[in-house]
Protein backbone atom coordinates (compact mmCIF):
# COMPACT_ATOMS: atom_id res chain seq x y z
CA UNK A 1 0.00 0.00 0.00
CA UNK A 2 2.73 2.32 0.76
CA UNK A 3 4.94 1.47 -2.09
CA UNK A 4 1.44 3.13 -4.49
CA UNK A 5 1.25 6.50 -3.28
CA UNK A 6 5.08 6.94 -3.72
CA UNK A 7 4.73 8.56 -6.57
CA UNK A 8 7.82 10.72 -6.91
CA UNK A 9 11.47 9.83 -6.07
CA UNK A 10 11.20 12.68 -4.18
CA UNK A 11 9.00 11.25 -1.70
CA UNK A 12 9.87 10.02 1.88
CA UNK A 13 8.28 6.96 3.31
CA UNK A 14 7.70 5.13 6.76
CA UNK A 15 5.55 2.59 8.71
CA UNK A 16 4.39 2.04 12.43
CA UNK A 17 2.73 -0.95 13.90
CA UNK A 18 1.29 -1.46 17.69
CA UNK A 19 -0.08 -4.85 17.25
CA UNK A 20 -1.48 -4.42 21.23
CA UNK A 21 -3.77 -1.42 19.71
CA UNK A 22 -4.28 -3.55 16.10
CA UNK A 23 -3.23 -0.82 13.86
CA UNK A 24 -1.15 -0.70 11.02
CA UNK A 25 -0.41 2.95 9.61
CA UNK A 26 1.68 3.73 6.67
CA UNK A 27 3.12 7.03 5.00
CA UNK A 28 4.05 8.50 2.01
CA UNK A 29 5.53 12.48 1.96
CA UNK A 30 7.00 15.10 -0.08
CA UNK A 31 10.39 15.43 1.46
CA UNK A 32 11.01 18.44 3.55
CA UNK A 33 6.59 19.22 3.53
CA UNK A 34 4.91 20.28 6.68
CA UNK A 35 4.49 16.65 7.48
CA UNK A 36 7.60 14.41 6.67
CA UNK A 37 8.35 13.96 10.45
CA UNK A 38 6.13 11.33 11.08
CA UNK A 39 5.58 9.79 13.11
CA UNK A 40 5.34 11.61 16.41
CA UNK A 41 4.69 11.39 19.83
CA UNK A 42 4.22 13.13 23.62
CA UNK A 43 6.96 12.88 25.91
CA UNK A 44 5.95 9.79 28.11
CA UNK A 45 5.75 7.35 24.65
CA UNK A 46 2.17 6.72 24.68
CA UNK A 47 0.33 8.39 22.61
CA UNK A 48 1.97 8.52 18.89
CA UNK A 49 0.38 10.85 15.86
CA UNK A 50 0.50 10.74 12.44
CA UNK A 51 -0.55 13.89 10.21
CA UNK A 52 -0.59 14.66 6.70
CA UNK A 53 -1.37 17.96 5.29
CA UNK A 54 -1.49 21.23 6.90
CA UNK A 55 -2.46 23.47 10.54
CA UNK A 56 -3.09 27.23 10.40
CA UNK A 57 -4.12 28.19 13.51
CA UNK A 58 -3.35 30.62 16.30
CA UNK A 59 -0.11 30.27 17.97
CA UNK A 60 -2.37 30.48 21.36
CA UNK A 61 -3.41 27.36 21.92
CA UNK A 62 -5.09 25.17 25.09
CA UNK A 63 -2.21 24.20 27.33
CA UNK A 64 0.24 27.02 26.97
CA UNK A 65 1.66 25.35 23.51
CA UNK A 66 2.63 28.62 21.83
CA UNK A 67 6.30 27.68 21.74
CA UNK A 68 5.61 23.96 20.37
CA UNK A 69 3.55 25.60 17.41
CA UNK A 70 6.08 27.95 16.91
CA UNK A 71 8.83 24.75 16.42
CA UNK A 72 6.52 23.31 14.53
CA UNK A 73 7.41 25.70 11.93
CA UNK A 74 10.61 23.75 11.44
CA UNK A 75 10.22 20.62 12.99
CA UNK A 76 6.83 19.85 11.50
CA UNK A 77 3.64 18.79 13.51
CA UNK A 78 5.17 17.34 16.62
CA UNK A 79 2.98 19.78 18.90
CA UNK A 80 -0.11 18.42 17.55
CA UNK A 81 0.13 15.26 19.72
CA UNK A 82 0.10 17.78 23.09
CA UNK A 83 -2.79 19.36 21.41
CA UNK A 84 -4.28 16.23 21.62
CA UNK A 85 -3.50 15.53 24.76
CA UNK A 86 -4.78 19.44 26.29
CA UNK A 87 -7.84 19.70 24.05
CA UNK A 88 -10.65 17.77 24.96
CA UNK A 89 -12.62 19.04 21.70
CA UNK A 90 -9.44 18.00 19.48
CA UNK A 91 -9.14 17.95 16.42
CA UNK A 92 -12.04 20.79 16.34
CA UNK A 93 -9.29 23.67 16.79
CA UNK A 94 -7.44 22.85 13.72
CA UNK A 95 -7.39 24.72 10.38
CA UNK A 96 -5.97 23.83 7.42
CA UNK A 97 -6.83 20.72 5.11
CA UNK A 98 -5.61 17.61 7.01
CA UNK A 99 -6.00 14.49 7.77
CA UNK A 100 -4.91 11.71 10.62
CA UNK A 101 -4.34 9.50 13.32
CA UNK A 102 -4.15 9.16 16.74
CA UNK A 103 -3.15 6.39 18.81
CA UNK A 104 -3.40 6.31 22.81
CA UNK A 105 -2.10 3.95 24.34
CA UNK A 106 -3.39 4.97 28.17
CA UNK A 107 -7.01 5.05 26.58
CA UNK A 108 -6.55 2.10 24.28
CA UNK A 109 -8.30 4.31 21.07
CA UNK A 110 -7.36 4.84 17.60
CA UNK A 111 -8.96 8.37 16.79
CA UNK A 112 -8.95 8.83 12.75
CA UNK A 113 -9.55 12.05 11.75
CA UNK A 114 -9.69 14.83 8.94
CA UNK A 115 -10.30 18.51 8.66
CA UNK A 116 -13.70 20.13 8.33
CA UNK A 117 -14.36 20.36 4.80
CA UNK A 118 -13.00 17.05 4.04
CA UNK A 119 -10.45 18.46 1.66
CA UNK A 120 -7.70 16.25 2.50
CA UNK A 121 -9.45 12.96 1.31
CA UNK A 122 -9.09 9.82 3.14
CA UNK A 123 -10.75 6.23 1.53
CA UNK A 124 -12.00 3.77 3.52
CA UNK A 125 -13.25 0.15 3.18
CA UNK A 126 -15.13 -2.06 6.39
CA UNK A 127 -14.53 -5.57 5.88
CA UNK A 128 -15.22 -8.62 8.38
CA UNK A 129 -11.61 -8.87 9.23
CA UNK A 130 -10.30 -5.61 8.97
CA UNK A 131 -11.11 -1.90 8.29
CA UNK A 132 -8.92 -0.48 5.73
CA UNK A 133 -8.15 3.44 5.23
CA UNK A 134 -5.63 4.99 2.51
CA UNK A 135 -5.19 8.81 1.23
CA UNK A 136 -5.29 7.07 -1.92
CA UNK A 137 -7.97 4.20 -3.28
CA UNK A 138 -5.40 2.42 -5.38
CA UNK A 139 -3.76 1.59 -2.36
CA UNK A 140 -7.16 -0.06 -0.80
CA UNK A 141 -7.65 -1.56 -4.19
CA UNK A 142 -4.18 -3.33 -3.79
CA UNK A 143 -5.32 -5.29 -1.15
CA UNK A 144 -8.80 -5.40 -1.91
CA UNK A 145 -9.26 -6.77 -5.94
CA UNK A 146 -12.99 -7.44 -5.49
CA UNK A 147 -13.37 -3.68 -4.67
CA UNK A 148 -12.33 -2.84 -8.65
CA UNK A 149 -15.71 -2.36 -10.10
CA UNK A 150 -17.30 0.58 -11.13
CA UNK A 151 -19.98 1.93 -8.59
CA UNK A 152 -23.31 2.46 -11.35
CA UNK A 153 -24.58 5.88 -9.30
CA UNK A 154 -20.80 6.81 -8.80
CA UNK A 155 -20.39 6.87 -12.47
CA UNK A 156 -23.48 8.27 -13.42
CA UNK A 157 -22.61 11.35 -11.16
CA UNK A 158 -18.89 11.74 -12.92
CA UNK A 159 -20.47 11.81 -16.44
CA UNK A 160 -23.06 14.29 -14.91
CA UNK A 161 -20.96 16.41 -12.90
CA UNK A 162 -17.10 16.01 -13.42
CA UNK A 163 -17.32 14.45 -10.21
CA UNK A 164 -18.55 11.94 -7.12
CA UNK A 165 -20.96 13.77 -5.08
CA UNK A 166 -21.25 12.91 -1.08
CA UNK A 167 -19.15 10.75 0.40
CA UNK A 168 -19.31 8.14 -2.57
CA UNK A 169 -16.63 7.16 -4.67
CA UNK A 170 -16.21 5.56 -8.68
CA UNK A 171 -15.49 2.41 -6.61
CA UNK A 172 -18.07 0.37 -5.69
CA UNK A 173 -17.39 -0.60 -1.48
CA UNK A 174 -14.93 2.13 -1.18
CA UNK A 175 -16.07 5.11 0.21
CA UNK A 176 -14.89 8.81 2.00
CA UNK A 177 -14.53 9.35 5.39
CA UNK A 178 -17.15 12.39 5.72
CA UNK A 179 -15.51 16.07 6.92
CA UNK A 180 -14.72 17.05 10.23
CA UNK A 181 -14.94 12.91 11.04
CA UNK A 182 -13.56 12.10 14.31
CA UNK A 183 -13.74 7.95 14.18
CA UNK A 184 -12.48 6.18 17.19
CA UNK A 185 -11.54 2.66 17.37
CA UNK A 186 -10.88 0.25 20.00
CA UNK A 187 -9.63 -3.47 19.56
CA UNK A 188 -9.62 -3.26 15.91
CA UNK A 189 -13.73 -2.64 15.51
CA UNK A 190 -15.24 1.58 15.23
CA UNK A 191 -16.20 2.74 18.77
CA UNK A 192 -18.07 6.06 17.81
CA UNK A 193 -18.55 7.54 14.28
CA UNK A 194 -18.07 10.98 15.79
CA UNK A 195 -18.58 14.21 13.67
CA UNK A 196 -16.41 16.77 15.29
CA UNK A 197 -18.04 20.10 13.10
CA UNK A 198 -21.29 20.94 11.31
CA UNK A 199 -21.86 23.57 8.85
CA UNK A 200 -25.22 25.10 10.44
CA UNK A 201 -22.78 25.98 13.47
CA UNK A 202 -21.77 28.99 10.71
CA UNK A 203 -25.04 29.14 9.07
CA UNK A 204 -26.52 30.14 12.37
CA UNK A 205 -24.82 33.46 12.33
CA UNK A 206 -26.08 37.13 12.87
CA UNK A 207 -25.93 38.53 9.61
CA UNK A 208 -23.89 41.80 9.16
CA UNK A 209 -24.34 45.00 7.52
CA UNK A 210 -22.38 45.79 4.54
CA UNK A 211 -20.03 48.04 6.30
CA UNK A 212 -19.49 45.81 9.57
CA UNK A 213 -19.18 42.66 6.85
CA UNK A 214 -16.25 44.22 4.85
CA UNK A 215 -14.30 45.17 7.78
CA UNK A 216 -14.21 42.00 9.70
CA UNK A 217 -13.41 40.38 6.48
CA UNK A 218 -10.75 42.71 6.09
CA UNK A 219 -9.21 41.99 9.32
CA UNK A 220 -9.61 38.07 9.18
CA UNK A 221 -8.02 38.26 5.98
CA UNK A 222 -5.04 40.41 6.43
CA UNK A 223 -4.46 39.20 10.29
CA UNK A 224 -4.26 35.43 8.69
CA UNK A 225 -2.91 35.71 5.53
CA UNK A 226 0.83 35.97 6.45
CA UNK A 227 1.18 32.35 8.27
CA UNK A 228 0.49 30.75 4.62
CA UNK A 229 3.89 32.52 3.59
CA UNK A 230 5.63 30.76 6.27
CA UNK A 231 7.54 27.58 6.27
CA UNK A 232 10.51 26.11 5.42
CA UNK A 233 10.38 26.05 1.77
CA UNK A 234 10.22 28.51 -1.09
CA UNK A 235 6.91 29.77 -1.64
CA UNK A 236 5.71 30.87 -5.04
CA UNK A 237 2.58 32.46 -6.04
CA UNK A 238 0.09 31.27 -9.18
CA UNK A 239 -0.70 34.70 -10.14
CA UNK A 240 -3.82 34.94 -12.62
CA UNK A 241 -5.80 38.02 -14.19
CA UNK A 242 -8.55 37.48 -11.93
CA UNK A 243 -8.95 39.39 -8.34
CA UNK A 244 -8.54 36.38 -6.10
CA UNK A 245 -4.31 36.18 -6.32
CA UNK A 246 -4.40 40.12 -6.32
CA UNK A 247 -5.82 40.59 -3.47
CA UNK A 248 -3.56 38.20 -1.68
CA UNK A 249 -0.38 40.66 -3.43
CA UNK A 250 -2.32 43.51 -2.38
CA UNK A 251 -2.01 42.05 1.29
CA UNK A 252 1.02 40.55 1.35
CA UNK A 253 3.13 43.80 0.71
CA UNK A 254 6.12 41.88 0.06
CA UNK A 255 9.66 43.29 -0.31
CA UNK A 256 10.63 43.50 -3.53
CA UNK A 257 12.00 40.44 -5.38
CA UNK A 258 10.93 38.00 -2.56
CA UNK A 259 8.01 36.07 -4.42
CA UNK A 260 8.43 33.47 -7.32
CA UNK A 261 5.46 34.45 -9.36
CA UNK A 262 4.31 32.70 -12.49
CA UNK A 263 1.51 32.20 -14.59
CA UNK A 264 0.49 29.57 -17.32
CA UNK A 265 0.35 30.30 -20.87
CA UNK A 266 -1.19 28.78 -24.38
CA UNK A 267 0.59 28.16 -27.55
CA UNK A 268 -0.61 30.97 -29.68
CA UNK A 269 -0.06 34.36 -27.96
CA UNK A 270 0.09 35.25 -24.27
CA UNK A 271 -3.57 35.11 -22.55
CA UNK A 272 -5.22 37.82 -20.51
CA UNK A 273 -3.91 35.96 -17.53
CA UNK A 274 -0.17 36.35 -18.64
CA UNK A 275 -0.59 39.77 -19.60
CA UNK A 276 -2.45 40.77 -16.58
CA UNK A 277 -0.81 39.06 -14.00
CA UNK A 278 3.18 40.20 -15.55
CA UNK A 279 1.49 44.05 -15.04
CA UNK A 280 0.82 42.57 -11.21
CA UNK A 281 4.05 41.41 -10.36
CA UNK A 282 5.75 44.29 -11.95
CA UNK A 283 3.94 47.20 -9.73
CA UNK A 284 4.39 44.81 -6.63
CA UNK A 285 8.23 44.60 -7.98
CA UNK A 286 8.41 40.94 -8.40
CA UNK A 287 10.00 38.82 -11.12
CA UNK A 288 7.03 36.83 -13.08
CA UNK A 289 7.86 33.90 -15.67
CA UNK A 290 5.08 32.53 -17.68
CA UNK A 291 5.13 28.46 -18.07
CA UNK A 292 3.80 27.31 -21.10
CA UNK A 293 1.23 24.31 -22.38
CA UNK A 294 2.55 23.90 -25.74
CA UNK A 295 4.16 21.25 -28.20
CA UNK A 296 6.41 19.48 -25.48
CA UNK A 297 3.00 18.59 -23.52
CA UNK A 298 1.07 17.39 -26.61
CA UNK A 299 4.16 15.17 -27.67
CA UNK A 300 3.98 13.38 -24.07
CA UNK A 301 0.05 13.79 -24.02
CA UNK A 302 -0.27 10.13 -23.43
CA UNK A 303 1.35 9.97 -20.25
CA UNK A 304 -0.02 13.17 -18.62
CA UNK A 305 -3.34 12.05 -19.63
CA UNK A 306 -2.68 8.41 -17.92
CA UNK A 307 -0.95 9.57 -15.33
CA UNK A 308 -3.33 12.23 -14.41
CA UNK A 309 -6.43 9.83 -14.28
CA UNK A 310 -3.95 7.42 -12.03
CA UNK A 311 -2.88 9.54 -10.02
CA UNK A 312 -6.51 10.94 -8.83
CA UNK A 313 -7.93 7.65 -8.69
CA UNK A 314 -10.06 9.02 -11.63
CA UNK A 315 -11.18 12.24 -9.59
CA UNK A 316 -10.53 14.40 -12.93
CA UNK A 317 -10.59 13.95 -16.46
CA UNK A 318 -8.29 13.79 -18.89
CA UNK A 319 -8.80 17.87 -19.57
CA UNK A 320 -6.92 18.23 -16.40
CA UNK A 321 -3.67 16.49 -17.49
CA UNK A 322 -1.87 19.99 -18.28
CA UNK A 323 -1.95 20.65 -14.72
CA UNK A 324 -0.20 18.07 -13.89
CA UNK A 325 2.55 19.31 -15.97
CA UNK A 326 2.61 22.66 -15.14
CA UNK A 327 2.42 21.25 -11.34
CA UNK A 328 6.14 19.95 -12.33
CA UNK A 329 7.42 23.24 -14.16
CA UNK A 330 6.00 24.82 -11.24
CA UNK A 331 7.72 22.56 -8.51
CA UNK A 332 11.32 23.43 -9.97
CA UNK A 333 10.69 27.44 -9.37
CA UNK A 334 8.75 26.89 -5.48
CA UNK A 335 7.83 24.14 -3.76
CA UNK A 336 5.02 25.86 -1.94
CA UNK A 337 2.54 27.31 -4.43
CA UNK A 338 -0.19 29.91 -3.35
CA UNK A 339 -3.35 30.21 -4.86
CA UNK A 340 -6.39 32.10 -5.33
CA UNK A 341 -8.79 29.20 -5.13
CA UNK A 342 -12.04 29.62 -3.64
CA UNK A 343 -12.44 33.24 -2.98
CA UNK A 344 -14.36 33.60 -5.93
CA UNK A 345 -17.00 30.72 -5.09
CA UNK A 346 -16.88 31.66 -1.07
CA UNK A 347 -17.66 35.87 -2.25
CA UNK A 348 -19.69 35.94 -5.30
CA UNK A 349 -21.55 32.14 -4.51
CA UNK A 350 -22.04 31.26 -7.84
CA UNK A 351 -21.24 27.86 -8.51
CA UNK A 352 -18.40 26.47 -10.82
CA UNK A 353 -20.19 23.21 -11.80
CA UNK A 354 -23.57 21.62 -12.43
CA UNK A 355 -25.22 18.73 -14.02
CA UNK A 356 -24.53 18.21 -18.17
CA UNK A 357 -26.43 16.14 -19.95
CA UNK A 358 -24.61 13.52 -21.74
CA UNK A 359 -25.02 13.22 -25.84
CA UNK A 360 -27.69 11.28 -26.84
CA UNK A 361 -26.69 8.02 -28.11
CA UNK A 362 -23.61 8.13 -26.46
CA UNK A 363 -24.28 6.05 -23.22
CA UNK A 364 -26.49 3.28 -22.14
CA UNK A 365 -29.96 3.81 -20.94
CA UNK A 366 -29.04 1.83 -17.66
CA UNK A 367 -26.30 4.60 -17.11
CA UNK A 368 -28.23 7.03 -17.81
CA UNK A 369 -30.82 6.53 -15.02
CA UNK A 370 -27.94 7.32 -12.52
CA UNK A 371 -27.19 10.30 -15.20
CA UNK A 372 -30.80 11.69 -13.51
CA UNK A 373 -30.19 10.41 -10.54
CA UNK A 374 -27.10 12.84 -9.75
CA UNK A 375 -28.68 15.76 -11.07
CA UNK A 376 -31.58 15.21 -8.64
CA UNK A 377 -28.67 14.85 -6.16
CA UNK A 378 -26.87 18.13 -6.88
CA UNK A 379 -30.29 19.60 -6.55
CA UNK A 380 -31.00 18.63 -3.35
CA UNK A 381 -27.66 19.68 -2.46
CA UNK A 382 -28.19 23.74 -3.70
CA UNK A 383 -30.56 24.30 -1.52
CA UNK A 384 -28.25 24.54 1.16
CA UNK A 385 -26.50 27.40 2.04
CA UNK A 386 -24.96 28.70 -0.75
CA UNK A 387 -21.63 29.23 1.43
CA UNK A 388 -22.44 25.79 2.86
CA UNK A 389 -22.40 24.74 -0.77
CA UNK A 390 -19.47 26.41 -1.88
CA UNK A 391 -17.59 25.36 1.02
CA UNK A 392 -18.53 22.03 1.98
CA UNK A 393 -20.16 20.32 -1.14
CA UNK A 394 -18.56 21.89 -4.50
CA UNK A 395 -15.00 22.31 -2.93
CA UNK A 396 -14.21 18.50 -1.65
CA UNK A 397 -16.32 16.64 -4.18
CA UNK A 398 -15.07 19.15 -7.56
CA UNK A 399 -12.02 20.31 -6.63
CA UNK A 400 -10.41 18.13 -4.68
CA UNK A 401 -9.26 16.04 -7.79
CA UNK A 402 -7.30 18.89 -9.42
CA UNK A 403 -6.20 19.91 -5.66
CA UNK A 404 -4.84 15.60 -4.99
CA UNK A 405 -3.26 16.05 -8.65
CA UNK A 406 -1.36 19.40 -8.01
CA UNK A 407 -0.28 18.46 -4.70
CA UNK A 408 1.68 15.12 -5.85
CA UNK A 409 3.90 17.89 -6.75
CA UNK A 410 4.22 20.76 -4.58
CA UNK A 411 1.72 22.00 -1.97
CA UNK A 412 -1.03 24.23 -2.37
CA UNK A 413 -1.77 26.46 -0.37
CA UNK A 414 -5.03 29.14 0.13
CA UNK A 415 -5.99 31.56 2.59
CA UNK A 416 -9.41 31.86 1.77
CA UNK A 417 -10.20 28.19 3.09
CA UNK A 418 -8.83 29.52 6.32
CA UNK A 419 -11.54 28.52 8.94
CA UNK A 420 -12.09 32.17 10.32
CA UNK A 421 -12.13 33.42 6.64
CA UNK A 422 -15.34 31.12 5.52
CA UNK A 423 -17.23 31.51 8.97
CA UNK A 424 -16.95 35.65 8.80
CA UNK A 425 -18.48 34.94 5.25
CA UNK A 426 -21.08 33.40 6.25
CA UNK A 427 -21.86 36.15 8.06
CA UNK A 428 -22.29 37.99 4.82
CA UNK A 429 -25.40 40.42 4.17
CA UNK A 430 -28.21 39.22 2.89
CA UNK A 431 -27.68 40.30 -0.48
CA UNK A 432 -24.06 40.19 -0.85
CA UNK A 433 -24.34 41.15 -4.74
CA UNK A 434 -25.67 44.33 -4.70
CA UNK A 435 -23.60 45.76 -2.22
CA UNK A 436 -20.17 44.97 -4.84
CA UNK A 437 -17.16 42.81 -4.88
CA UNK A 438 -15.68 42.73 -1.61
CA UNK A 439 -12.77 41.73 -3.59
CA UNK A 440 -12.02 45.16 -5.34
CA UNK A 441 -12.63 47.03 -2.11
CA UNK A 442 -10.09 44.82 -0.25
CA UNK A 443 -7.33 45.03 -3.44
CA UNK A 444 -8.28 49.20 -3.04
CA UNK A 445 -7.54 48.95 0.58
CA UNK A 446 -4.56 46.94 0.47
CA UNK A 447 -2.81 48.55 -2.72
CA UNK A 448 -4.00 51.45 -4.75
CA UNK A 449 -2.34 50.56 -7.34
CA UNK A 450 -3.34 47.08 -8.21
CA UNK A 451 -6.63 48.73 -7.91
CA UNK A 452 -6.13 50.53 -11.25
CA UNK A 453 -5.01 47.30 -13.23
CA UNK A 454 -8.17 46.04 -14.93
CA UNK A 455 -8.71 42.50 -14.91
CA UNK A 456 -8.85 39.71 -17.43
CA UNK A 457 -12.45 40.15 -18.44
CA UNK A 458 -12.01 44.00 -17.71
CA UNK A 459 -13.05 44.87 -14.21
CA UNK A 460 -11.86 47.50 -12.54
CA UNK A 461 -9.33 49.71 -13.80
CA UNK A 462 -7.91 53.66 -13.82
CA UNK A 463 -9.52 54.44 -17.00
CA UNK A 464 -12.87 56.40 -17.97
CA UNK A 465 -16.26 55.09 -17.74
CA UNK A 466 -16.40 55.28 -20.87
CA UNK A 467 -13.13 53.28 -22.00
CA UNK A 468 -13.96 50.79 -18.93
CA UNK A 469 -17.31 49.93 -20.54
CA UNK A 470 -15.73 49.77 -23.99
CA UNK A 471 -12.74 47.75 -22.75
CA UNK A 472 -14.86 45.12 -20.60
CA UNK A 473 -17.25 44.78 -24.02
CA UNK A 474 -14.01 43.95 -26.14
CA UNK A 475 -12.70 41.18 -23.44
CA UNK A 476 -16.26 39.62 -23.14
CA UNK A 477 -16.49 39.24 -26.54
CA UNK A 478 -13.25 37.97 -27.21
CA UNK A 479 -13.87 35.39 -24.54
CA UNK A 480 -17.48 34.52 -25.42
CA UNK A 481 -15.74 33.74 -29.00
CA UNK A 482 -13.13 31.83 -27.73
CA UNK A 483 -15.22 29.53 -26.15
CA UNK A 484 -17.68 29.42 -29.11
CA UNK A 485 -14.56 28.86 -31.31
CA UNK A 486 -13.13 25.92 -28.85
CA UNK A 487 -14.50 24.27 -26.08
CA UNK A 488 -18.95 25.21 -26.95
CA UNK A 489 -18.45 25.60 -30.64
CA UNK A 490 -21.45 24.68 -32.06
CA UNK A 491 -22.45 21.37 -34.35
CA UNK A 492 -23.59 23.69 -36.93
CA UNK A 493 -20.66 26.04 -37.06
CA UNK A 494 -17.64 22.94 -36.50
CA UNK A 495 -18.86 21.91 -40.48
CA UNK A 496 -18.06 25.52 -41.49
CA UNK A 497 -14.68 25.82 -39.53
CA UNK A 498 -13.76 22.12 -41.05
CA UNK A 499 -14.31 23.87 -44.06
CA UNK A 500 -12.38 27.22 -43.47
CA UNK A 501 -9.55 25.00 -42.02
CA UNK A 502 -6.64 25.91 -44.24
CA UNK A 503 -7.33 29.30 -43.53
CA UNK A 504 -6.48 28.39 -40.06
CA UNK A 505 -8.78 30.62 -38.15
CA UNK A 506 -7.68 29.04 -34.56
CA UNK A 507 -4.87 31.43 -34.43
CA UNK A 508 -7.34 34.08 -35.02
CA UNK A 509 -9.31 33.16 -31.75
CA UNK A 510 -7.97 30.81 -29.24
CA UNK A 511 -5.17 31.96 -26.66
CA UNK A 512 -6.82 34.87 -25.63
CA UNK A 513 -8.41 33.85 -22.65
CA UNK A 514 -7.39 30.27 -22.42
CA UNK A 515 -4.13 28.05 -22.79
CA UNK A 516 -5.72 24.80 -23.43
CA UNK A 517 -7.81 24.35 -26.82
CA UNK A 518 -9.07 20.62 -26.38
CA UNK A 519 -11.56 20.75 -29.58
CA UNK A 520 -8.67 21.70 -31.49
CA UNK A 521 -6.22 19.17 -29.88
CA UNK A 522 -7.97 16.21 -30.14
CA UNK A 523 -9.01 16.59 -33.96
CA UNK A 524 -5.13 17.12 -35.12
CA UNK A 525 -2.08 16.80 -33.09
CA UNK A 526 -4.14 14.21 -30.70
CA UNK A 527 -5.96 12.46 -33.17
CA UNK A 528 -3.93 9.56 -33.49
CA UNK A 529 -4.14 8.79 -29.34
CA UNK A 530 -7.69 9.40 -29.21
CA UNK A 531 -8.10 6.79 -32.18
CA UNK A 532 -6.24 4.33 -30.93
CA UNK A 533 -7.56 4.44 -27.55
CA UNK A 534 -11.09 4.92 -27.94
CA UNK A 535 -12.03 2.51 -31.37
CA UNK A 536 -9.95 -0.14 -29.24
CA UNK A 537 -12.05 -3.22 -29.14
CA UNK A 538 -11.81 -2.71 -25.26
CA UNK A 539 -13.17 0.43 -25.05
CA UNK A 540 -16.01 -0.48 -28.06
CA UNK A 541 -17.23 -3.27 -25.32
CA UNK A 542 -17.76 -1.49 -22.48
CA UNK A 543 -21.52 -2.17 -20.96
CA UNK A 544 -22.32 1.30 -20.41
CA UNK A 545 -21.70 2.40 -23.95
CA UNK A 546 -23.70 2.21 -27.18
CA UNK A 547 -21.07 1.14 -29.83
CA UNK A 548 -22.29 2.54 -32.85
CA UNK A 549 -22.68 6.14 -30.90
CA UNK A 550 -18.97 5.90 -29.49
CA UNK A 551 -17.72 5.44 -32.96
CA UNK A 552 -19.99 7.93 -34.27
CA UNK A 553 -18.92 9.94 -31.38
CA UNK A 554 -14.90 9.82 -32.24
CA UNK A 555 -15.15 9.79 -35.83
CA UNK A 556 -17.02 12.78 -36.32
CA UNK A 557 -14.82 14.85 -33.95
CA UNK A 558 -11.73 13.61 -35.32
CA UNK A 559 -12.81 14.15 -38.93
CA UNK A 560 -14.06 17.90 -37.75
CA UNK A 561 -17.54 18.03 -38.62
CA UNK A 562 -19.19 17.64 -35.27
CA UNK A 563 -17.95 18.97 -31.85
CA UNK A 564 -17.68 16.12 -29.23
CA UNK A 565 -15.05 17.66 -26.88
CA UNK A 566 -17.08 17.54 -23.79
CA UNK A 567 -18.08 13.71 -24.82
CA UNK A 568 -13.92 12.85 -25.55
CA UNK A 569 -12.98 14.27 -22.37
CA UNK A 570 -15.55 11.42 -20.41
CA UNK A 571 -14.98 8.80 -22.21
CA UNK A 572 -11.28 8.55 -22.65
CA UNK A 573 -11.31 9.16 -19.17
CA UNK A 574 -13.68 6.17 -18.23
CA UNK A 575 -11.37 4.00 -20.53
CA UNK A 576 -8.08 5.10 -18.54
CA UNK A 577 -10.18 3.96 -15.25
CA UNK A 578 -11.04 0.92 -16.35
CA UNK A 579 -7.45 -0.18 -17.59
CA UNK A 580 -5.66 1.43 -15.28
CA UNK A 581 -8.10 -0.01 -11.97
CA UNK A 582 -10.73 -2.02 -13.16
CA UNK A 583 -9.36 -4.31 -15.69
CA UNK A 584 -6.32 -4.68 -13.61
CA UNK A 585 -7.11 -6.76 -11.28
Amino acid sequence: MVDLVRHESFYETGTWIDESLGVYVGWSTRADSAADAMAVANERGDVNLFFSGEEFSEPETPGGLTGRRQRYRGNGPSYLAHVYETDRSFPAGLNGRFHGLVADRRRRTVTLFNDRYGMHRMYYHESKDAFYFAVEAKAILAVRPELRTVDARGLGEFIACDCVLENRTIFQGLQLLPPAAAWVFRDGGILTRNTYFRPLEWENQEALDPERYYEELRDVFAHNLPRYFNGRQPVGVALTGGLDTRAIMAWRNAAPETLRCYTFGGMFRDCQDVVVARQVAKMCGQGHLVIPVASEFLSRFAHYAERSVYLSDGCVDVRRSPDLYLSEKARQIAPVKIVGTYGSELLTQVPTFKPVKPAPGLFSSELLAHVQQAESTYAEARREHPVTFAAFRQSPWWHHGVLALEETQLTVRSPYLDNEFVRTVFRAPRHPRGNGDVRLRLISEGSPMLRRIRTDRGVGGSSGPLLATACRALLELTFKAEHAYDYGMPQWLARIDHLLSWLHPERVFLGRHKPFHFRVWYRDALSEYVRETLLDSRAMSRPYLNRNGLEATVRGHLNGHRNYTAEIHKVLTLELIHRLFIDSR
